[in-house]
């Protein structure tokens, strides 16, 4: 799992927090496995796996590719949300926001979860 992904906004669960009341507008993809996502997420986020991530899919997501876009996955040792964030930025995404901590910081600091 890398440190940081090159053009993208490497975000601790504060920091996300902070974004998601600051812009109701943010998209929030969870790259993690459909039964993960099920007994629990973010509010408001999107179940994508990211090898079912396209440019076709980001695109009826979010046709706006200067419009900000967060990916989390599990944590530091899942490697989902890191290719998901440089899918986007290889299709040209401007603002993405990586939440590298993912579920794991997220649970860890009693955070709010929705689940299915």
């Amino acid at each position: 799992m890398p440190e940081n992904i090159e053009g993208a906004n490497n975000l601790t669960a504060e920091q996300v927090i902070e974004l998601i009341l600051s812009n109701p507008e943010l998209v929030i993809i969870d790259s993690r496995k459909k039964t993960e996502y099920v007994k629990g997420h973010i509010e408001g986020s999107i179940n994508i796996l990211n090898t079912q991530l396209s440019a076709n899919e980001m695109q009826k997501i979010l046709p706006d590719k200067s419009s900000q876009v967060l990916f989390y996955c599990n944590g530091s040792r899942c490697m989902r949300s890191s290719d998901a964030t440089s899918k986007a930025l290889s299709w040209g995404y401007s603002n993405v926001y990586w939440f590298r901590g993912g579920w794991k910081e997220w649970t860890s600091k009693k955070l709010p979860v929705i689940t299915e």
